[in-house]
Formats: C-alpha cells, structure tokens, sequence
C-alpha cells in the first residue's frame, strides 16, 4: 500500500502495482485471505504493521492494496451498506450483492478513481465460497484464487503450482502463507509480516502469531 499523494500520478494503473501482495482462496469450507503488512511511499517503508485484511461483516472481508485513504473509506462504505442490509432485511448481505455494490461505486467514481485494487471475499452456507477481484475502475473478475499488488506474479507462481479444487481452509491457509511469503522474498514493495484471515461457518477470525509460526514459513 502507499501513503497518498493529493496530486493522482498520470498513470493510476501503473502506480498501484508498485507496493503490496495480497491473496485470496475459495475452498470448500470457507475462505482464506492473506496480505503483507508493508506500506510504501515511494523506496521509503512508511509503516511496518499496516493491516491490509478487513472485516465487512462476519461472512465477508476485503483485501486492499493502492491508497490507504482511499481503501479505509471504501471499507467504511462497504461496513455502512453490510450493516443497514442487516439490519433492514435480517439476513446477511449478498456475497457477489456485496462485491457488485462495491463495483459501483468505483464505476461511478471512474473520472476521479479510487487509488485501490480490491478482494472482496466470503463464506456462507447458501452461498459457499466467493471471492471476486475489484480494480479501481469497477472492473469485476471471479476465480479460484486471486493475487493482487507488485508481487502477485510471484504469488500467482506458488498459488498455480500449490492449490488444489477440494483444498479445505486448514490447508489453504499454508498455502496463502507461503505465496505471500514468496512475495516478500522477491518483491521490494511487499515486505516485513503476513496477516492471514479465515471466514468459514464460525464466521471471520484472524489467525494468530503462534499458529502462522507453527507453518514455518521463511522470508
């Protein structure tokens, strides 16, 4: 992630690619996130504990990656709308609801963008396992696994290598350790922890130091 500018550099595209890895994994019980906890500015590490995964309901969380202010309001707005949803309709927000809203608003925005790169990712047991990749423009993908930021190329090279269809979160989240890690290895931009987030029938958790250091993951 970067510390913002007030002045958009000309290439929005370009610039958001350089800081950050995040990843997210359908499995068939759930969910995993995992991020980098590094935010740039520049060549200059503005903050070593950033956390890039973050809670919009119990059922759903998003990664983000690009412009802290930017990402944190997107986040609120995302919180806002899950929770009048709830409390509206008494029943959880729509996983793809939540993701297709979330477009939207980046569309609507498309002459003054957003400076973010989003997953927005859940679990539940009508909906089962979704995560759907958002980039600044509104533009809306869906697969199996997604990697953003300046060293997804070398997470999408583990993740392609490592995850299976039937893969259950105990397993998956090694998995997402293990690319981010990968990442922070080769990337400059992506560096210092991994923040790993499971959603599955218990709802949203963050798992612990002692449990991703049970992994034994290097970097």
């Amino acid at each position: 992630m970067h510390q913002q500018d007030s002045r958009y550099p000309a290439n929005i595209a370009e610039q958001i690619k350089k800081g950050t890895t995040t990843c997210a994994l359908t499995c068939t019980d759930g969910v995993v996130l995992a991020a980098d906890t590094r935010a740039s500015a520049g060549f200059f590490i503005a903050d070593k504990h950033v956390m890039k995964i973050q809670k919009v309901d119990r059922h759903i969380g998003m990664t983000i990656a690009g412009g802290v202010a930017d990402a944190q309001n997107l986040v609120d707005i995302m919180r806002y709308n899950a929770n009048i949803y709830r409390i509206s309709n008494r029943k959880l927000m729509p996983i793809r609801s939540a993701a297709r809203l979330c477009s939207n608003i980046l569309f609507n925005q498309r002459y003054y963008p957003y400076f973010v790169q989003l997953i927005m990712a859940g679990f539940s047991e009508q909906e089962h396992a979704q995560i759907y990749n958002i980039d600044l423009f509104g533009s809306m993908t869906t697969e199996r696994f997604i990697s953003t930021g300046s060293g997804s190329p070398v997470a999408y090279g583990y993740l392609e290598s490592e995850f299976r269809e039937n893969t259950k979160v105990e397993e998956a989240y090694k998995i997402a350790l293990r690319a981010i890690a990968a990442a922070i290895r080769r990337n400059a931009g992506t560096g210092d922890s991994i923040n790993v987030v499971i959603i599955d029938k218990n709802g949203y958790r963050e798992l612990s130091r002692e449990v991703k250091d049970s992994v034994g993951v290097v970097f």
